[in-house]
């Protein structure tokens, strides 16, 4: 099985690449994913050179110039990016027979954000409240992914897994955030959907009212905020429909135009460089990232709220990763058997699995996922991330590749 590990930059430089590797390999994986542009983060690190490592939006190497010279974005660089670790890191994988995927994440970029906040989401409410996040219609924003793709397939890798290359849901936006109203699930998606200029333009082009929509939108939310009781239930297309019209639906949906056609062109500009598109869809994430109990809407049906249109991807992208962070095995096999349907069956699926807290107790759960999500149509079992987890925990890799 062509399985994989993500793995920081930070672990590699911290712990020493081909220390990191030969550990790596003793675990049965084919494969690294390695942080080629990352966003920012702190984390505990169990093993790393720091315990609580800091991490930096930016690329892990120069950025080639004649990619980004007429751009108005431009990608934050890591300090060390001038050493060239994925040079090192691509010669030390070849010599072990591992394959190296260049984990890319994309609109998620708050030094970008803070510095163009006119290129983030815009509210409702005309608010500029998510610099975190970029948004996919823009025309600068899509410039720049596609140059950061490029850019990346250039370093050599045999995929570049492309990580949040769609839009974000609200309450994702930065650190020290607060919010003392109740506000519901699909409240807090009314209150995250973008109404800036290039997504009302779309929009509209579809033949959708983007005017009307972004007006009920606000309505909705100011009353929420004003003491309404907040609506209760997953976000679904029907409860949405009931609950915010058709036209704030119609709205909700014509977001993945800009999403298709932006990851069409990407995947298109990497197959150019001589390497292949990997799509992560994190759906899976948002529902069991707390504590692995997601509702009860399976993540490839919930996509379309960050304008994933699997269906159409599926035309257009020769991989998916897909996170599935649930305890319950069968969970894990109903998600990426859903999956399976929508992209089709000529795709390659990879499901990724956390192999600690919270949602793996023991080598036994690892190794049931894994069979689950091989029963659900995956072709490789990936997991993350090397750097974050206790070696104990690592330990169960081999046992769930067996």
């Amino acid at each position: 099985m062509d399985s994989a590990l993500y793995v920081f930059v930070e672990d590699l430089r911290g712990e020493g690449v081909d220390k990191v590797l030969d550990r790596v390999s003793a675990y049965g994986v084919k494969g690294v994913t390695v942080t080629a542009a990352y966003h920012q983060a702190r984390d505990v690190t169990p093993h790393g050179a720091t315990r609580l490592t800091l991490r930096g939006d930016g690329v892990h190497f120069p950025p080639p110039d004649e990619l980004f010279a007429d751009l108005r974005l431009t990608p934050p660089v890591q300090p060390w990016a001038g050493e060239r670790p994925l040079d090192e890191i691509r010669t030390a994988c070849a010599e072990r027979g591992l394959r190296l995927h260049g984990w890319t994440v994309f609109m998620h970029n708050p030094t970008l954000g803070l510095a163009n906040l006119d290129l983030t989401v815009r509210n409702c409410f005309g608010d500029r409240g998510s610099p975190a996040d970029l948004c996919p219609s823009q025309p600068d924003v899509r410039s720049y992914a596609v140059a950061l793709a490029r850019a990346v397939a250039r370093q050599g890798v045999d995929s570049v897994v492309a990580e949040s290359l769609h839009f974000a849901p609200f309450g994702l936006g930065g650190r020290h955030e607060r919010c003392l109203v109740a506000l519901g699930p699909m409240d807090a998606f009314l209150f995250g959907l973008c109404f800036c200029d290039a997504c009302m333009r779309r929009a509209a082009d579809l033949g959708v009212n983007p005017e009307a929509a972004r007006q009920e939108c606000a309505r909705i939310v100011s009353g929420v905020l004003d003491g309404d009781p907040p609506a209760q239930g997953e976000v679904t297309r029907a409860a949405l429909t009931a609950y915010a019209g058709p036209e704030v639906v119609a709205y909700a949906r014509a977001r993945s135009e800009s999403v298709t056609s932006l990851v069409g062109e990407v995947s298109s500009v990497v197959a150019a460089e001589g390497s292949t598109l990997t799509f992560m869809d994190p759906t899976g994430a948002y529902k069991g990232h707390a504590d692995g109990r997601p509702s009860a809407g399976l993540a490839a049906h919930d996509a379309w709220q960050s304008g994933v249109d699997l269906i159409a991807l599926g035309d257009l992208v020769p991989s998916f990763a897909v996170l599935a962070y649930a305890r319950d095995p069968a969970r894990v096999a109903e998600d990426a058997a859903a999956y399976r349907r929508s992209i089709g069956k000529n795709r390659e699926l990879r499901v990724v699995l956390r192999p600690g807290v919270p949602d793996t107790d023991s080598g036994e759960r690892l190794a049931a996922k894994a069979r689950a999500a091989r029963t659900g149509g995956a072709q490789a079992v990936d997991f993350t991330a090397y750097g974050l987890v206790p070696f104990d925990v690592l330990d169960r890799i081999p046992g769930a590749l067996g």
